[in-house]
């Protein structure tokens, strides 16, 4: 999952992508309404975690140019104006979620599953055979035992089941695994695809490799 945050305060930027990476969420900072508008043009978001008091573009204009564009990106405003009258006018002009500064880094992270779960349309539970991701906690486990995943490799299979059975390239993957200045290689993304298949396997999941083009997480018989 890749994650914008337009946010000018640098030392909320900087928890909030730490704590989002540490997740395993690709996470982008824009410092301005530009530089936010700029980066949803040319790359493709499943949130955004968006700052009313932006400087260049307001976060209520930016939130205006989005909805105007016909996308169904998923918003989560946060902000410091804890009005009614500024809930309901950023809730009206397409906001999926609002919340006010100060704020708990869990609440938030709660929040972030819930919006891109919902934007899914998924439930919170995915089950490929034996194995089954709860993506409230984001934990899978395999005929009922747990799986210790790196935020890596949980980041991996998210986008793999999400698209459960469609080829997904090693270049998709670098987009959904990281954020601006993260350099990762083919070959890396090879060694976490490696370490999953290993922990996976065992209840019968199989991550097939079309060699040149990428991976896909193969849908199970019957299902």
């Amino acid at each position: 999952m890749r994650i914008l945050i337009a946010e000018d305060d640098t030392i909320i930027a900087d928890g909030l992508c730490r704590s989002l990476r540490q997740g395993g969420y690709a996470v982008d900072w824009a410092p301005n309404g530009m530089d936010a508008d700029t980066a949803l043009l040319t790359v493709s978001y499943d949130l955004l975690i968006l700052d009313l008091g932006l400087p260049k573009l307001s976060g209520l204009e930016l939130l205006k140019r989005i909805r105007a564009r016909n996308s169904h990106l998923p918003v989560l405003i946060l902000t410091a104006l804890d009005g009614t009258g500024d809930r309901v006018k950023g809730l009206d002009l397409g906001a999926d979620d609002y919340m006010v500064k100060p704020f708990e880094l869990a609440e938030l992270e709660a929040r972030v599953r819930a919006l891109t779960r919902r934007s899914a349309g998924t439930s919170p539970t995915i089950l490929c055979g034996a194995l089954s991701y709860d993506q409230i906690g984001r934990v899978a486990q395999i005929h009922g035992e747990t799986l210790d995943l790196s935020a890596r490799e949980i980041g991996l299979l998210e986008v793999l089941l999400s698209r459960m059975g469609r080829l997904v390239s090693k270049d998709q993957l670098v987009d959904h695994l990281c954020g601006w200045g993260e350099e990762v290689s083919h070959n890396a993304i090879e060694v976490y695809v490696h370490r999953l298949r290993k922990k996976i396997e065992t209840g019968g999941v199989k991550i097939a490799t079309v060699r040149g083009l990428g991976y896909c997480l193969e849908r199970p018989q019957g299902e």
